[in-house]
């Protein structure tokens, strides 16, 4: 903060002198325009210092050694040989939730495409939807832009269930059905894939 009055009390002194010179030569100098080019090299500079101190802190931070990504439901429910529904909930596939639920393949096929429900690949060419994340026949509100932050499904997934830190531990697919918070949930969801990227 002292290094920007510092330069803002060079930037003032500059402009004075400009005036003083140009009423004395006619044409005004080169100098504000020097100080001013060296104070947003500096503000940039301080502006990255700042941002990679924080980067640091953020990765510097311990996550347990024995959870991949720091996540105890990918420890305690393994992706290979577990069954998808042991580690996400209930789902279920296309046929039943058409004949269950009233939602037409197409229309979940169309959701599926656009990021606007969880999807799980069961087989060659299956998926399976957890039943969570309906509400009244329609995928909840928010799910779309999680899957835009966390593009692998399983990973949203269990983001989804579990409690977050980053929302005072509660649980964001909870906060989604409650129909408030999106964009809370959102910018978690945005901040966990900065996070897991760092």
């Amino acid at each position: 903060m002292k290094e920007v009055q510092r330069i803002l009390a060079q930037c003032d002194e500059a402009k004075q002198g400009d005036k003083a010179a140009g009423a004395l030569s006619g044409s005004p100098s080169d100098n504000s325009t020097a100080v001013v080019a060296e104070f947003l090299g500096r503000l940039e500079a301080e502006a990255a210092r700042r941002l990679d101190a924080q980067a640091c802190e953020i990765a510097s931070r311990p996550r347990p050694a024995d959870h991949p990504l720091g996540h105890p439901l990918l420890k305690d429910h393994p992706r290979e040989g577990a069954r998808i529904a042991e580690w996400a909930g209930p789902v279920a596939g296309s046929t039943h939730l058409e004949r269950r639920f009233g939602i037409p393949r197409s229309t979940l096929h169309w959701w599926q495409r656009h990021n606007d429900v969880v999807a799980f690949r069961r087989g060659s060419r299956k998926h399976v939807f957890p039943l969570a994340q309906f509400i009244d026949g329609r995928p909840m509100p928010g799910i779309r832009e999680v899957l835009s932050s966390i593009s692998d499904p399983r990973l949203a997934w269990l983001w989804l269930i579990s409690p977050s830190p980053l929302l005072k531990g509660r649980v964001p697919v909870e906060l989604l059905r409650e129909g408030m918070n999106t964009e809370a949930v959102a910018s978690a969801a945005q901040a966990i894939s900065l996070i897991g990227s760092i």
